[in-house]
């Protein structure tokens, strides 16, 4: 890899992908990777902290690669694989368990949301994933690491355990600090039905999220169900933000239409609520739906798919077993 700045971004597998995921990860994959070395990651090791059905894992591996390359990433100029296949991520994380504190790991909020009012019940796995998560980053000597609101804590603690690092074993500046990259005008995608949650997979509404495998009639049906009021679209920002579900549909039509909400929300202010819809029904289907129906093809096409997955390791395995042979020599193991 070249002296370029180096860019490391992890997406789970869990299935069905959506457009929240689209609009504020994976779209911006597309343009980074055009000026910066990329490093784009299945991390499929994060998703087993909570059980996965085996079959529906491997499944969802593929597919989540399948969106990556229809989204438009490119294999020849990003590294793209799966995070089990380079086994330099668990040395390391383990190496990281032994350096970060549990003082800091139990500042973890999203570990707090995610166990629930049980903790015993959570997996060792789901307490230490910031650990792992910091190995995945540090493996490459990442400098920058795209990240939303939920994971700026996560990279923070990326950030002290590299400083910790650097200072207990007399090594200064062996691992950068990496700066998280906040893409401008990126807003948190909202559920179509309640417009206070994130739009995530996880709801049990189907009609709550736009998936990235929906045909154009889904899309048309779901925007066209998606909550709202009997009031026109307000004329300002300031009531627009008392509206959660209008300010999400302005929200994924200003993005989707590359304007920013202020000039969405002159174009929209005093329209019935009909009218956004399908406005924006039309922009997702000219977006989505190819997209779709490029990861329907490349998943017909398994052996494809895990070809290029096999060829990223390589690659992200030459420069991992580099950086983990120093890390080894810094600790002290043979």
């Amino acid at each position: 890899m070249s002296s370029k700045k180096l860019v490391f971004s992890g997406v789970q597998p869990t299935g069905n992908l959506h457009l929240g995921n689209y609009l504020g990860a994976i779209k911006n994959f597309v343009s980074l990777q055009n000026d910066m070395n990329c490093v784009y990651c299945v991390v499929d090791l994060h998703a087993i902290t909570t059980f996965q059905n085996p079959d529906e894992l491997k499944n969802n591996i593929l597919e989540t690669t399948a969106s990556f390359l229809a989204t438009g990433l490119d294999p020849n100029k990003s590294i793209i694989f799966n995070q089990s296949s380079v086994s330099a991520h668990s040395e390391l994380a383990w190496i990281f368990n032994c350096v970060s504190k549990v003082g800091w790991l139990n500042r973890m909020t999203q570990f707090k949301d995610k166990a629930g009012s049980d903790k015993e019940k959570a997996s060792v796995g789901l307490y230490i994933y910031p650990n792992l998560m910091a190995a995945d980053i540090l493996l490459y000597k990442a400098t920058h690491v795209p990240v939303g609101a939920d994971q700026k804590q996560h990279l923070e603690l990326t950030r002290d355990i590299a400083q910790k690092f650097n200072k207990d074993f007399n090594c200064k500046d062996f691992f950068p600090l990496p700066e998280p990259l906040i893409l401008k005008n990126i807003s948190r995608v909202m559920s179509l039905r309640d417009g206070t949650k994130k739009m995530s997979k996880s709801e049990e509404s189907d009609y709550s999220r736009i998936n990235l495998k929906d045909s154009s009639d889904e899309i048309v049906k779901k925007i066209k169900k998606a909550k709202s009021d009997s009031e026109p679209i307000p004329d300002n920002i300031k009531s627009l933000e008392k509206k959660p579900e209008a300010l999400n549909l302005l929200t994924i039509y200003s993005e989707v239409s590359k304007t920013n909400l202020e000039k969405a929300l002159i174009e929209m202010a005093g329209k019935e609520y009909s009218y956004i819809k399908g406005k924006l029904a039309d922009l997702l289907v000219a977006e989505i739906s190819p997209i779709g129906k490029e990861i329907v093809k490349l998943m017909n096409d398994k052996t494809h798919l895990t070809k290029i997955l096999k060829k990223g390791s390589e690659k992200a395995s030459i420069k991992a077993e580099e950086n983990l042979k120093n890390i080894r020599e810094k600790v002290g193991l043979i």
